[in-house]
C-alpha cells in the first residue's frame, strides 16, 4: 500500500513538474515574441523617423536654397 501511495505521489509530482515546465516554456516563448514584436516596432518607428527627418532636412534645405536664390535675384535686380 505504501509503495502504491509513494508511486502515486511521485507520478503526481512529475505531472505537476511537467505542467509547470510547459507553462514556463509557453510564458517564455510569449515573452520572447512580445519583446521581439516591441523591438521590431521600435526599429520600424526608428526607420520611419529617420526617413521623415531626412526628407524634412532635404525639404528645408531646398526651401532655404530657393529663398536665397530669390533674395539674390531680387537684390541684384534692385
Amino acid at each position: 500500500v505504501v509503495v502504491v501511495v509513494v508511486v502515486h505521489m511521485v507520478a503526481v509530482v512529475l505531472l505537476v513538474v511537467r505542467i509547470v515546465a510547459v507553462v514556463v516554456i509557453v510564458v517564455h516563448i510569449v515573452v520572447v515574441l512580445l519583446v521581439a514584436d516591441i523591438v521590431a516596432v521600435v526599429i520600424v518607428v526608428g526607420k520611419a523617423a529617420l526617413v521623415v527627418f531626412v526628407v524634412a532636412t532635404v525639404v528645408v534645405v531646398d526651401i532655404v536654397a530657393v529663398v536665397v536664390v530669390v533674395a539674390v535675384v531680387v537684390v541684384v535686380h534692385i
